[in-house]
């Protein structure tokens, strides 16, 4: 897992990309699914994108204050957590 941050000083926002590594492109998609649907509890101030690359899910963050931000990737690491438990539980998905 691979984790960046760093704060824009033209536009003061902060900014955070986290690399997730997966066995394979299937498991990497299944993740992106599972994770997409959840919206921000917030209008404005921070945004998300979610991409898969491969086996690698890529989740950057961009937001106006460091608190938001925290909680925003604090509960996407609980969700993710809680994704990856339940794919190790039911084993590799089968290909249809």
């Amino acid at each position: 897992m691979a984790t960046d941050a760093e704060t824009h000083s033209g536009t003061g926002r902060l900014e955070f990309s986290l690399d997730v590594p997966f066995p394979s492109s299937r498991e990497a998609t299944i993740a992106l699914r599972s994770l997409s649907p959840d919206k921000e509890p917030r209008k404005g101030g921070i945004t998300k994108q979610l991409t898969v690359t491969d086996n690698l899910l890529s989740v950057r963050w961009s937001a106006d204050e460091a608190r938001i931000l925290r909680v925003s990737v604090n509960s996407f690491l609980d969700h993710l957590t809680l994704v990856i438990e339940t794919m190790d539980m039911f084993g590799p998905p089968v290909d249809p």
